[in-house]
């Protein structure tokens, strides 16, 4: 056996960079490695995670497997290093590496002490690894909170790869021969040498459909052969088989509650997710963009909090008054919440000459894998940095539209289209059009949309006696939890572990997740607006303007000079030569440069995607199979 501790600092610094807690290994099952494996595989996975855990990094090898961590200190910051390892009568039975947050891990603690577990840490790490140990497969139905897992058991030569309900924590893995590779990121599992990076066809159409228009497949990545856990999902692996399990998904449930009871139901359950998840032994800080939903929770969490920490981020004085997409500026009514609430606030100013400089747009690129939703991840990439400088760990209301109704789609007609109800609004941009056209004709991206779309309804079992028109919007939101939501939460995890920065989401709590999901659609619109039943649930706790403000998608820039920069860096990019100009037609990008700005948005996302196709082949280099 052997096992390190701290053997070099993380890779991603520089900039102010350093990341949060990440998961790597491999599980060879006929009694050795697997194939390609070298002495410096495990180390060399382990520190492309480097920025997802400044705090500490280990490793741990044995025979056929390996399992390496690094971490960001939250909970327990002496004892809480990993990987965990259980021994019984002088040999190895369990190893565990484990990332996120177990919030009831102080429950699972009692209940396992009781069972005769001796614990030796005071965080949620031992717990799971004591949980696996007792429950096995079971353990995950367990644990409440954004997580993901790898269990080894060297004896039967099992391992099994676990994730959180909602899939906030994301985990990934291909099949090698007689073995597995597995980490948190990509990146991480194409370091294997048994792994290369390879695009196919399917790949392609992930890569372009998970940012034009945000549908995510579940299990799939823009890589061939790398898949990802589902979430609510347990993947187990042994010599004999291969097996995946569901332990939990959207299900239709009874609802009985009356209105008023419901209200109070979802205050109830709101109010628990926040002040569990305001938990930390570091200091912790919400996003508050002034907008209902942020703060709800920065409302929430004062009482125990203490001195309340606030962040909101600022693009100047060119994005006041709304734009074609319904935005108002954030600013007056983040300040009338940090009056309100008497928070520690900070702003966090944004320049279009910042967000459109490539070094940024190369950093977001390569912290993704995949493409970029150009400024609006710039900016929130440069939020979380300002966050990090102060805080560890923040809470964000990631979900709250998803489940509540909030978004403009969130109507009977939409719903009852025969496609994803964002597409009508997000998918302005037809990207297939820069492409190679005979690229463009073998994706042929709307029979395969049309296919997605079939697949994720299918999935969907309604209540005897549901009315058509319930059947429709309650789809709606099941489309949003399940292939909309997962493209935000991957971006929210990899732009805020980038930065070793936590970001907790008490609108996923799985229970208020179950529990509104199965609420009559009247009930969340029941005064005519969107987010009927989250506004009553908080309106004793925020002044009428915030209330009454309707909802303002995440700020864009608008500044001529960001498009401007992403012309130039466009045309400099055709004239130095670029490894997408085999996949693109390079007359239309040269068109492009020439259209003018229109509502549609389509000149800038079409820059924003040459550039970033050439920074995903550039960083990757995989072989393609187009």
């Amino acid at each position: 056996m052997s096992c390190s501790g701290t053997y070099g600092e993380p890779l991603c610094r520089g900039r102010g960079v350093s990341t949060m807690c990440g998961l790597v290994g491999f599980a060879g099952f006929a009694g050795r490695a697997p194939r390609g494996t070298e002495d410096t595989s495990l180390k060399e996975m382990t520190e492309t995670l480097a920025c997802r855990g400044p705090d500490a990094s280990m490793v741990w090898a044995e025979d056929a497997g390996g399992l390496g961590h690094t971490r960001l200190a939250t909970v327990d910051l002496v004892g809480g290093r990993q990987p965990l390892v259980l021994e019984r009568g002088g040999r190895t039975a369990l190893v565990v590496v484990f990332t996120g947050e177990v919030y009831n891990h102080a429950e699972l603690r009692t209940e396992l002490t009781a069972r005769g577990h001796r614990f030796r840490t005071r965080g949620d790490s031992e717990v799971v690894l004591r949980a696996v140990d007792a429950w096995g497969d079971l353990a995950a139905e367990r644990l409440e909170g954004m997580f993901a897992y790898a269990a080894w058991e060297p004896g039967p030569r099992r391992l099994t790869l676990v994730r959180d309900r909602l899939g906030v924590k994301p985990l990934c893995y291909a099949r090698v021969g007689d073995g597995v590779v597995f980490g948190s990121e990509p990146k991480a599992v194409l370091t294997h040498p048994a792994v290369p990076a390879r695009l196919d066809l399917d790949g392609m159409r992930e890569l372009l459909l998970s940012a034009h228009p945000m549908i995510k497949t579940p299990g799939r990545s823009a890589f061939a052969g790398l898949n990802e856990v589902t979430p609510g999902t347990v993947a187990v692996f042994t010599p004999e088989s291969a097996r995946t399990r569901r332990y939990w998904s959207l299900a239709p449930l009874e609802h009985r509650d009356d209105l008023p009871t419901t209200v109070a139901r979802v205050r109830t359950l709101l109010d628990g997710a926040v002040t569990r998840q305001l938990r930390a032994d570091v200091p912790v800080s919400v996003l508050l963009s002034g907008g209902l939903d942020s703060s709800a929770i920065a409302a929430l969490g004062r009482p125990t909090a203490g001195t309340l920490h606030t962040l909101s981020v600022d693009l100047g004085s060119r994005a006041s008054g709304q734009d074609a997409m319904g935005r108002d500026p954030d600013g007056p009514y983040a300040e009338l919440m940090v009056r309100h609430l008497g928070s520690s606030h900070r702003r966090v100013p944004l320049e279009a000459r910042d967000l459109a400089d490539p070094v940024w747009r190369a950093q977001v690129g390569r912290l993704r894998d995949g493409l970029t939703l150009g400024d609006f991840d710039t900016s929130l990439l440069q939020l979380f940095r300002a966050v990090r400088e102060h805080f560890p760990v923040t809470l964000a209301g990631d979900g709250a539209d998803e489940l509540f109704g909030g978004y403009r789609w969130f109507t009977p007609e939409a719903a009852a289209a025969e496609s994803f109800p964002w597409s009508a609004v997000l998918d302005r941009a037809d990207l297939t059009r820069l492409l190679e056209p005979a690229l463009a004709a073998a994706l042929d991206l709307p029979a395969h949309r049309a296919d997605l779309h079939t697949t994720a309804v299918a999935e969907l079992e309604h209540l005897p006696g549901t009315s058509p028109a319930e059947a429709v919007l309650r789809r709606d939101s099941h489309l949003n939890l399940t292939r909309f939501l997962p493209c935000l939460l991957d971006r929210a995890d990899r732009l805020s572990m980038g930065l070793g920065l936590e970001v907790r989401v008490p609108f996923l709590d799985h229970h208020l997740v179950e529990y509104v999901f199965n609420t009559p659609w009247e009930f969340k619109t029941f005064d005519g607006r969107e987010k009927s039943l989250l506004r009553a649930a908080v309106t004793d706790l925020l002044p009428e303007p915030v209330l009454a403000r309707r909802k303002s998608p995440y700020p864009m820039v608008r500044d001529p000079a960001y498009r401007t920069a992403l012309t130039q860096q466009v045309g400099r990019l055709l004239a130095d030569g670029s490894p997408a100009a085999e996949l693109l037609d390079t007359g239309a990008v040269r068109s492009l440069l020439l259209e003018p700005s229109g509502p549609d948005r389509f000149p800038r996302e079409g820059l924003e995607f040459v550039l970033d196709l050439d920074q995903w082949l550039r960083t990757h280099r995989p072989a393609l199979h187009l």
